[in-house]
């Protein structure tokens, strides 16, 4: 079992976008649970309204979360944090995972905030980590990828695909299904974009196993 925790500092990064959508993607082929860690609930609000092939689990207590590394029965745990970072469950769950996922926009001042969030509480946990830039203008490519230049320049690591900012995700969310159930031709562009990085996810995990 591998437990992959989804952590941004700050809101309005797509880390519930985010955790959705991936949980979905490796449920079809291997046994999930999405633990919603964030006391606001997003995740549960979103996936509980409808069938999917991963289990949803609300877990915002410390003694709880505690026990990630106890639970049986999946392949994988993916945990969507809370947004702020003085939260012990935060810290509780960077301590139990076996790979942070830190999604952020390309904008100079996400990255900021993102580089902070590293720098205070990932780096001293000795995890591994990767950024994901998400919400990317799609006519604005080159952004993103002097964003992750500039990531890799201050020795942190970034996927090589990114999530650009379609409103077919918010769509999905009001819908309560993640993107791979929505069947429009934008919608294939995003679960493109979803699938790169869980494939890219996959292999990150497996090379540490």
């Amino acid at each position: 079992m591998r437990i992959i925790a989804v952590v941004n500092g700050k809101g309005g990064s797509a880390k519930t976008t985010t955790s959705v959508n991936l949980a979905a993607i490796l449920a079809e082929k291997s046994k999930v649970l999405l633990v919603d860690a964030d006391p606001q609930g997003s995740a549960t609000w979103w996936t509980e309204r409808n069938e999917r092939d991963f289990e949803i689990a609300k877990e915002t207590g410390t003694n709880e979360l505690l026990k990630l590394k106890k639970v049986q029965g999946f392949d994988f745990i993916i945990v969507d944090t809370p947004p702020a970072l003085h939260f012990d469950a935060l810290k509780i769950t960077i301590d139990a995972a076996d790979f942070v996922l830190l999604p952020s926009p390309p904008a100079p001042m996400d990255l900021k905030a993102l580089i902070e969030t590293v720098q205070a509480t990932i780096m001293p946990a000795k995890v591994k980590f990767r950024v994901l830039l998400t919400r990317v203008d799609p006519r604005s490519l080159g952004k993103a990828l002097d964003a992750q230049q500039a990531l890799m320049q201050a020795g942190i690591p970034a996927f090589n695909g990114f999530v650009r900012a379609y409103a077919i995700h918010e769509q999905a969310a009001l819908d309560g299904v993640p993107i791979t159930q929505v069947r429009t031709k934008v919608a294939r562009e995003a679960e493109g974009d979803y699938r790169r990085i869980a494939d890219e996810l996959l292999r990150e995990v497996n090379a540490h196993a």
